[in-house]
């Protein structure tokens, strides 16, 4: 299992603490067979996390969690512009050496910087630090846009929600662009749920399956999520069926379409699709256009009539519709919510079906 090390050194946000795990832990809950070990490494003279309310953190590791680490994470850190603590840049140095890739989020690639394994690579801080980093670094190339930067074994990020970007990019180096993007997914709509909504317990857990108030945030993101686990189970006989299907959305597709690709009679194919994926084959149709037009809302700018067209649900009133019911929210209210939260977090455009 991969072990991901995030060395704390004192003054570290706790977002860009935490923002590891939860990516990380997000990514292997979702996907078989993902997995991956986060570690929270104190280093030397590590007391508290900075901001405006500081906290402690405990930590059962220390820098010889560093040792056997395949990634090492450093978040920023107050003191960012002195000279790295007393044998951080020896075992960065150590790591680099055994084939361990570094990570830096936001000020923490001042640090590394410092360690002068950026020199003549090219780096990313926050924006309003870049031309800083810069000054300081002059050997380092600066991305002045503080976009994910990967530069051999190096890679370096603004820090948008505590590094998630950074951790994101990671995970698409190890498992592709699809694993990250349902990643990031499911981590927005864990983050689109208020604290306290589902049963009193932390944000997104009304999106596992709590109780959240009708028309809250942690309901919209529960049913979002819904929409979106309709799925056939690995290596199921349907699989073939609802490939097809998924490519042809934008046809109009009846119950005697899909049962005549199938090859089985409709009482068949219903009982069929209701033992592996709870789901009757039109009602698993709709929530398939449903998931589509999330895809185009959150990667496309099509206006909502080329939403419904693509993604099979025909008109803007049909789509806003079915919407509603299936995420709690409009499709508009969806899409700038999505892109509000991940702004600072790119992927390439991908081709959708037509």
């Amino acid at each position: 299992m991969p072990v991901i090390a995030v060395l704390a050194l004192d003054g570290a946000p706790g977002h860009q603490l935490t923002a590891p795990g939860l990516a990380f832990a997000t990514a292997a809950r979702h996907h078989h067979p993902v997995a991956y070990e986060v570690r929270v490494c104190a280093g030397p003279g590590f007391r508290s996390t900075g901001g405006p309310a500081p906290f402690g953190v405990e930590t059962p590791w220390g820098m010889e969690g560093l040792d056997d680490a395949d990634t090492v994470l450093l978040p920023g850190h107050e003191g960012f512009r002195a000279a790295p603590p007393p044998g951080v840049a020896d075992a960065l140095h150590a790591a680099v050496a055994r084939g361990a890739r570094v990570g830096a989020v936001g000020t923490g690639t001042f640090t590394l910087a410092a360690t002068g394994l950026l020199d003549g690579r090219r780096a990313a801080t926050s924006r309003r630090h870049a031309r800083e980093l810069a000054r300081l670094h002059p050997r380092v190339d600066v991305d002045l846009e503080g976009s994910a930067v990967a530069d051999g074994p190096f890679h370096s990020a603004a820090g948008v929600l505590g590094g998630v970007d950074l951790c994101l990019h990671l995970i698409t180096l190890d498992h592709g662009e699809s694993v990250a993007i349902e990643t990031e997914r499911q981590l927005f709509l864990h983050l689109h749920a208020e604290p306290g909504d589902a049963d009193g317990r932390a944000p997104g857990a009304g999106a596992r399956g709590g109780l959240a108030r009708p028309g809250s945030r942690a309901a919209q993101g529960a049913a979002a999520e819904a929409a979106y686990n309709a799925v056939t189970p690995p290596g199921s006989s349907l699989e073939p069926v609802t490939r097809w299907m998924e490519a042809n959305l934008h046809h109009p597709l009846t119950l005697d379409d899909i049962a005549g690709r199938a090859g089985l009679g409709v009482r068949s194919l219903t009982r069929r699709f209701r033992a592996e994926t709870g789901l009757a084959p039109l009602q698993y149709l709709l929530r398939t256009r449903i998931q589509r037009a999330q895809r185009l809302l959150e990667r496309t700018d099509d206006p909502v009539e080329r939403v419904a067209a693509r993604s099979g649900l025909g008109t803007p009133a049909n789509l806003r519709h079915h919407f509603q019911r299936a995420t709690g929210t409009s499709p508009t209210v969806y899409r700038t919510a999505f892109r509000a939260l991940v702004s600072d977090v790119t992927w390439p455009e991908r081709p959708e079906q037509p």
